[in-house]
């Protein structure tokens, strides 16, 4: 079943293909700026440049730009508890994944309907205090049958830690490029 889901993911906040250039291609993106709404042009250039080197891009929040430009999936962040599937026809292999923090959260994304839920944050983070560790998020992991993706202070310093975890994959913003080489 999870073999044509990405383990790994890397969120970025701006359409940047030199940032991605030399991105592993078992890396998804998933594209998260609540701020700016990205250009058709920026979309439709940075998704043609994720196909030819056999990227996955996913988008946040857009659910109309993922639908509209055939994009390989849509990321549902935590506080969105819209419902955006019903019967509508996707292209096959389309990923729908989201994120939470708790049970609540997860069993919101399980009715959105997602494929894989981001559970964070695992780890200390620069701007958060409050982490799961690694007891809590196997807790919680437990209350879900999808696949988990850890979220939230991954870094080389405690990568094996992840062993430890009942992680489908992993997720980040500023390490995972150095962690998947």
């Amino acid at each position: 079943m999870h073999e044509l889901i990405p383990k790994y993911y890397y969120f970025i906040d701006k359409l940047d293909i030199e940032e991605i250039k030399n991105l592993n291609n078992k890396i998804a993106i998933i594209y998260r700026n609540y701020q700016n709404k990205p250009k058709n042009n920026e979309i439709k250039k940075f998704y043609n440049f994720c196909k030819k080197k056999k990227i996955k891009f996913l988008i946040s929040n857009y659910f109309d730009i993922a639908i509209k430009y055939n994009l390989d999936g849509f990321y549902i962040p935590s506080f969105n508890n819209k419902f955006y599937v019903k019967k509508i026809f996707f292209k096959k292999n389309f990923l729908i994944v989201g994120s939470a923090h708790n049970i609540k959260e997860i069993k919101l994304k399980e009715r959105q309907n997602v494929k894989l839920i981001f559970l964070s944050p695992l780890f200390k983070t620069e701007k958060k205090n409050h982490y799961l560790d690694i007891i809590k998020f196997n807790t919680l992991s437990k209350t879900s049958k999808k696949p988990i993706i850890a979220l939230g202070g991954i870094n080389l310093k405690n990568i094996k830690k992840l062993n430890m975890t009942r992680a489908f994959g992993f997720s980040g913003i500023s390490h995972i490029k150095k962690i998947i080489k």
